[in-house]
């Protein structure tokens, strides 16, 4: 166990330690395997997808969609094989939560897949990773033998007629593989432009069989669920609509950067203040991206916000990844909002047009801005544009202007500071 004195229950991040991934023992004797080995034996796959939705998982890869009830969505007399594929691509800036989970406890994560596997009679697990994290695909494989040799995966598992096979796939790279049709065709070994729903992916996924994907931390849950309850998992959150603890991953102006497990609904202020070690020194909080690059911009007033994916919906932003990027009052907005506009410029797939030439037309403009040749005509020019681009054929586009967005909607006086004195005024 990790002797680390914690204010809040540890749940995913209970084994993890300092120098070193938890073995196979360590997990099991922190409960490991106990819920996979009660739902071969006592529980019908229709049992884990209800337990999950009741529990109200919903899925922590950004979309936030019930997990349980993407299950459901695999018919009984959907055709075979049926797949589930681990999206481990974590290509969003600022979010490192996954690696941190597969670092820390990586038969957790395993044994999400198996239970996932079971709940739709899947035959085969992918984990898809991204190829920067080389030593998280190392250590799966090496684990996954280990769980395998222990009965946990392949040829009936546990001693049962359920069979499950468990791989790690390689991605080639690019932002865009994290879009769930996009990735199944980069698994399929075509080019990763997205595919516009329907069939969905439940129903026509790879090689157009049933295909659920899940992310890393909305699978490592799963075990714990089906062990402790639907009720003990919502009662995990702070906020009645929360439910379950989340990995915040903090970075920026910081003292204390880092991957932290809290309550879901926990306020950003508690965040920041005693988890994260407060603002550096000399810095004061002017604003953060509460989710990963592809969310707006929280600028002082949102400080004490609860960090769950309703209470940010009502107040038009959205939790995302949870990955929390701070800036202080010395950060030109402009230009932090260029830098991650050069990111999805350079990211797009160029499969649409709206994305392919708006992308970079909005980091065009932005450049202009930042240089100090920005015309008054620019912002609403700016803010049409992202408009526009909400016609893109996947969410990529629309999560690239997040940014761009909450730029206009919060620090419009300063951009405008950029164009009457045609310069940066911070630099």
């Amino acid at each position: 166990m990790n002797t680390e004195k914690h204010k809040y229950p540890q749940i995913l991040l209970q084994n993890r330690k300092a120098d070193r991934i938890a073995t196979i023992d360590e997990y099991r004797q922190s409960g490991g395997y106990t819920a996979l080995a009660d739902v071969l034996k006592n529980r019908n796959p229709k049992d884990i997808q209800e337990i999950l939705l009741d529990a109200s998982l919903l899925g922590r890869g950004g979309a936030a969609f019930p997990a349980g009830r993407k299950m459901m969505t695999v018919a009984e007399n959907a055709p075979h094989p049926r797949y589930v594929v681990c999206n481990a691509d974590e290509m969003e800036p600022g979010t490192f939560k996954d690696r941190v989970l597969i670092h820390a406890d990586p038969h957790q994560l395993i044994e999400g897949m198996v239970i996932a596997g079971y709940a739709i009679r899947a035959s085969k697990g992918i984990i898809f990773i991204r190829p920067e994290y080389e030593s998280a695909a190392r250590i799966l494989e090496r684990e996954i033998a280990i769980a395998k040799e222990a009965g946990y995966v392949g040829k009936n598992i546990l001693g049962t007629d359920y069979s499950y096979e468990l791989i790690v796939h390689r991605s080639g790279g690019r932002y865009i593989c994290g879009e769930v049709t996009a990735q199944l065709n980069a698994l399929m070994g075509k080019r990763p432009n997205p595919k516009q729903p329907p069939p969905y992916p439940t129903e026509k996924g790879l090689w157009d069989k049933p295909t659920n994907i899940q992310n890393v931390e909305t699978l490592c849950c799963m075990p714990h669920i089906l062990k402790n309850g639907a009720e003990w998992f919502k009662n995990l959150a702070l906020t009645p609509s929360g439910a379950g603890t989340k990995l915040y991953g903090i970075s920026g102006k910081v003292r204390k950067p880092g991957c932290y497990e809290l309550p879901m609904g926990i306020r950003l202020s508690e965040i920041i203040e005693e988890y994260a070690g407060g603002m550096r020194d000399g810095s004061e909080f002017k604003a953060c991206l509460p989710g990963g690059a592809s969310t707006q911009f929280l600028p002082k007033e949102f400080y004490h916000i609860e960090m769950d994916f309703d209470t940010l919906k009502k107040e038009g932003h959205r939790l995302g990844t949870a990955a929390i990027m701070v800036f202080d009052q010395k950060t030109c907005m402009v230009a932090a909002t260029l830098n991650l506009m050069e990111f999805f410029a350079r990211e797009s797939c160029g499969w649409c047009t709206p994305c392919r030439e708006g992308v970079p037309y909005i980091r065009d403009i932005l450049q202009h801005i930042e240089n100090g040749e920005g015309e008054e005509e620019h912002i609403p020019l700016l803010r049409k544009l992202c408009k526009y681009l909400y016609n893109a054929y996947c969410a990529f586009a629309p999560g690239a202007v997040a940014p761009v967005e909450g730029l206009l909607r919060y620090f419009e006086d300063e951009v405008r500071e950029h164009i009457t004195q045609k310069k940066c005024p911070f630099h």
